[in-house]
């Protein structure tokens, strides 16, 4: 059985590139890609499907709470995360990890809970054959 990925914010309008480092928290709408280090909380604005993609030198140190996220990077915080979350081979994460649908890739390194948001599933209750000891 196949799953459908949902897709992300189509274009990345901002960026904080390598190099920079950013004090304080930040609210964005769209999408945002980190290259650099963020050291304070990283939230979509209310209300927007925001997508934030942390590249492999990316660094944040701080809550992140946003619909859509690609992690390929560190974080050292909590993360909310309300649609999607890619974890990719160089993702390593310190804190727990709130999602509605996960992808993560062998590499990854989670410290942390992963807590699943949304419609519980429907579970299913196995019993022995007829006949079995």
């Amino acid at each position: 059985m196949f799953v459908k990925k949902p897709k992300p914010q189509g274009r990345i309008e901002s960026l904080i590139g390598a190099g920079t480092r950013v004090e304080g928290n930040i609210t964005f709408s769209g999408g945002l890609r980190i290259d650099g280090e963020v050291h304070g909380n990283v939230t979509a604005a209310e209300g927007q499907a925001g997508t934030l993609v942390i590249s492999e030198q990316a660094r944040i140190e701080g809550g992140v709470t946003v619909a859509h996220l690609v992690v390929n990077g560190t974080i050292v915080g909590p993360v909310h995360c309300r649609d999607f979350l890619e974890l990719q081979s160089r993702a390593r994460v310190t804190g727990d990890m709130e999602y509605s649908t996960v992808e993560m890739h062998l590499g990854a390194i989670v410290q942390g809970r992963l807590i699943h948001q949304g419609a519980p599933t429907k579970s299913v209750e196995l019993k022995l054959a007829a006949g079995s000891n």
